[in-house]
């Protein structure tokens, strides 16, 4: 006697594909609806076992409802030139009434009750301009981000950084040659050493930190440089 059509609506119908690279677990999604008004047992098998892990791989789907079962590739070394010989078998039955034990139910269930549908295992990778056209969306996307005021407030912000680094320079310039027309004075007055050792100290702690000042300023003025070339380009 022949066995009844499957029951249930599988998609993918004929074929799981799995998207590499493969170094990493792959998971396809097998979708199981039962458009019957009957409770339908289901069991997920496959001819490779060790290759794959099945989640679930077996169940009760009510009247109406559907399943996602989640097939997840295990990593292995991809060989574009074999061909995958791998299936899976869905198999279900229409579950008895008052059913309390799902697995006695498969041990006694006959085979003119069972019904199955077979699936086959494609393995796919992905191209190498898909992978160039990705990678060549980020920079527009990023430079979508900025609008023509944002690049505005960029350009007016480094013509301020160049003034305040015009300021600090004549600032330190300035105070270079009061500290020289001190020292000078000090020399000529015959004042103690310590007198001049102090004050020399002290313009050396100005000097350094106007210097680590523009030192910063001069950092920050060139990082906006590079970024309002990069938006030029």
């Amino acid at each position: 006697m022949a066995r009844p059509e499957q029951v249930l609506v599988l998609e993918p119908q004929h074929e799981l594909k799995f998207r590499g690279p493969f170094t990493d677990v792959v998971t396809a999604t097998l979708k199981l609806t039962n458009p019957t008004d009957r409770n339908v047992c289901f069991k997920v098998k496959t001819t490779a076992p060790r290759r794959y892990c099945v989640r679930p791989n077996s169940g009760v789907i009510d009247p109406g409802n559907s399943v996602n079962v989640s097939v997840m590739l295990q990593p292995f070394d991809y060989d574009p030139n074999e061909k995958s010989k791998h299936k899976f078998m869905v198999q279900s039955m229409l579950a008895p009434y008052g059913m309390t034990d799902m697995e006695g139910v498969w041990k006694e269930a006959k085979p003119e009750e069972l019904m199955d549908s077979k699936l086959r295992c494609a393995f796919e990778m992905p191209l190498e301009n898909d992978k160039t056209s990705e990678l060549s969306t980020l920079p527009k996307s990023a430079s979508a981000s900025l609008d023509d005021g944002e690049v505005k407030k960029i350009m007016e912000e480094c013509k301020r950084l160049q003034m305040e680094v015009h300021r600090l320079r004549e600032e330190n310039k300035q105070i270079r040659e009061d500290d020289g027309l001190r020292k000078r004075k000090v020399t000529s007055m015959g004042s103690p050493h310590s007198s001049s050792s102090s004050a020399m100290a002290t313009s050396a702690m100005r000097d350094e930190g106007l210097s680590t000042r523009i030192l910063a300023l001069c950092v920050l003025f060139f990082v906006i440089g590079v970024i309002i070339g990069k938006l030029a380009l």
